[in-house]
């Protein structure tokens, strides 16, 4: 290398910035802090709450809802269990379907989130 490589070199180092060993680790962190805060309230929270919003539905289903299913299945509740609802689609046809496939009520917004446009 030439003379003025090193000088080169000499002169990028110095206009690194300098070390700030007094600086508090409590300040360093405040820039994480944010971005924790923000993905909180800006998914987390959101998503909680849609959560709680599709199991109080779920529980208050009863026998001669009119429902679709997320797979856009229309029917009429005639049996509940713990884990399946029973639906009438159809005179003398009847399904089981997963609590969880109900999807809301006929002629209402859905209430179970989309998983297909996710």
């Amino acid at each position: 290398m030439t003379q003025t490589g090193f000088s080169d070199l000499g002169l990028v180092l110095a206009m690194a910035a300098p070390a700030d060993s007094g600086a508090n680790p409590w300040v360093q962190l405040i820039p994480f802090a944010l971005v924790l805060a923000i993905f909180y309230f800006l998914i987390l929270l959101p998503m909680q709450r849609k959560q709680k919003k599709v199991q109080q539905f779920i529980e208050a289903l009863k026998v001669g809802d009119r429902v679709v299913t997320t797979s856009g299945i229309y029917g009429q509740i005639t049996k509940l269990t713990e884990k399946s609802v029973q639906l009438q689609i159809a005179d003398k046809v009847r399904i089981e379907v997963a609590k969880a496939a109900v999807g809301g009520y006929q002629g209402q917004e859905p209430v179970a989130p989309d998983t297909v446009n996710q």
